[in-house]
């Protein structure tokens, strides 16, 4: 009878291979499995130096008039992603958002996960809010921002059934944060921004209305142009790829 013998050192190396081959597997049944993952849009490739800077509202209001009469003395056009409890608060606030001429979009009814809801409670969240906004400012939203940025094919696929397109942002002010500052939140921003971005601030966050003035003067000053997401974005004719950044097709529909 013959013995075999088997080292610690190749019990290793077998345990890595065999480690190795697992992690080739699951990596390509993952890449597979998403290879049908929608994602929202969260910035737009484009050679022009445009730029688009949104808020959420979701709470507080404490800023919200600062912070128009800081957009009004930049010449800056925002779109402001408003819930529609906010709404019922601060219809007043709506107004003055929109009489100012910034563009008023769909941050749902009542700021829920909307991953954890069927497609019909989404549409209830939508059009609800979609309904408050118009009943102020005449116009229906046409753009969608997920709570907490929580979505997934099924929520975009919900959004898109209402004629919408979902959005995210590609750069993220961190301006809700605790220990944020101005200074802070100025650093972020302006190292972070190119071409097509798409900025992520909070209109009730403590420091934005100090650290604002600064961002927008040295954006401008480096050449860019503020536009809403809604004219930023392309509407049709588009891929978006792994990064969630909108490219044109060059090749026709």
């Amino acid at each position: 009878m013959r013995y075999f013998i088997i080292t610690k050192k190749q019990i290793a190396l077998a345990t890595a291979i065999l480690v190795c081959a697992a992690i080739t597997v699951i990596t390509s049944i993952s890449a597979f499995a998403g290879s049908d993952r929608k994602l929202p849009i969260y910035c737009v490739d484009t050679p022009d130096k445009k730029i688009a800077i949104s808020f959420d509202a979701a709470w507080g209001n404490d800023d919200t008039h600062k912070l128009v009469e800081i957009l009004k003395e930049y010449n800056v056009p925002a779109t402001f992603f408003v819930v529609g409890a906010w709404v019922d608060k601060y219809p007043e606030s709506v107004k003055e958002l929109s009489d100012a001429g910034h563009h008023i979009q769909n941050h749902s009814n009542t700021h829920p996960y909307m991953t954890q809801m069927s497609p019909q409670k989404m549409t209830d969240e939508l059009t609800s809010c979609n309904e408050k906004i118009k009943e102020i400012t005449g116009t229906a939203p046409t753009l969608f921002r997920p709570p907490y940025g929580d979505y997934d094919n099924t929520v975009i696929e919900t959004v898109e059934t209402l004629k919408m397109h979902t959005i995210q942002w590609s750069v993220d002010s961190l301006d809700w944060k605790d220990n944020a500052t101005a200074d802070s939140i100025y650093q972020r921003v302006t190292s972070r921004v190119t071409n097509g971005s798409i900025v992520l601030f909070h209109n009730d966050a403590e420091h934005t209305p100090e650290a604002l003035p600064n961002i927008l003067k040295t954006l401008k000053d480096e050449g860019y142009e503020f536009v809403f997401i809604d004219d930023l974005i392309m509407k049709d004719n588009y891929t978006i790829d792994h990064t969630g950044k909108q490219i044109q097709n060059t090749g026709g529909n």
